[in-house]
């Protein structure tokens, strides 16, 4: 880009194109194991953003290293991550910014610190319903709805110890997704079974890891047989 000759317009464009091709290899590189190569992915896709002024796509990019960080790192790191993409990204639209605080809630929960995570949850909640056809969203967050919203719910009372009351949220959100969903279905099926397992209900733990199996069949993610491995030890 920098032997190119074109408009500013044109190269902010250019930046942001390399912004959101960074989060994509990003997001692909994390989900096969590559968490390096995906730390990189999301640093240049800051710093691309950043050039091209997307400061709703330099948040993106700096909660999807924060989720990287606290599932396999720190999450205190993670946390702080998290606010500062948040913070960073006040003036995105609503469903950007349920995006982030969803992130934050994570890396909360992860860190263990209940308080947090709870009211950020809330703020998830209440910023959801702020979302509007009138409001132009990013196309990368085309994907975030209410199931996913329930999904990362439930995931941060497993993690915060309220399995019980995760399973209703995980159960209504796997039920709205169709089998063209596998990865996501599997997924959400292991967060599912570890409600179970961490209920003490072993039975239903272990007869949900099968269906996800099943669902995930023809599924290539490392992410994903970490997960199904992980709660067979719980189950």
């Amino acid at each position: 880009m920098s032997d190119g000759s074109y408009s500013e317009h044109i190269g902010r464009r250019l930046l942001k194109v390399v912004g959101e091709l960074s989060q994509l290899a990003g997001w692909v590189t994390s989900d096969a194991g590559r968490h390096v190569a995906a730390e990189r992915a999301y640093l240049s896709g800051v710093a691309a953003a950043r050039d091209a002024g997307d400061t709703a796509l330099a948040g993106q990019l700096l909660s999807s290293l924060s989720y990287q960080m606290a599932n396999i790192g720190n999450p205190s790191d993670a946390a702080l991550l998290a606010r500062s993409a948040v913070k960073g990204a006040a003036q995105a639209t609503p469903v950007v910014k349920t995006l982030l605080l969803e992130r934050a809630a994570w890396a909360e929960a992860r860190a263990r610190n209940s308080d947090a995570a709870r009211r950020i949850l809330d703020e998830v909640d209440e910023t959801y319903e702020e979302r509007s056809d009138g409001i132009e969203e990013p196309h990368w967050v085309y994907w975030m709805n209410r199931s996913e919203i329930d999904v990362m719910a439930g995931r941060c009372l497993i993690e915060l110890g309220h399995p019980a009351a995760a399973e209703p949220l995980l159960t209504a959100a796997i039920d709205s997704y169709t089998p063209e969903h596998a990865r996501e279905v599997g997924l959400y099926l292991s967060w599912l079974a570890e409600s179970y397992a961490r209920s003490g209900e072993f039975d239903a733990a272990r007869e949900t890891l099968i269906r996800s199996k099943r669902a995930s069949d023809s599924v290539n993610s490392a992410r994903l047989d970490s997960r199904i491995q992980e709660v067979e030890r719980l189950a």
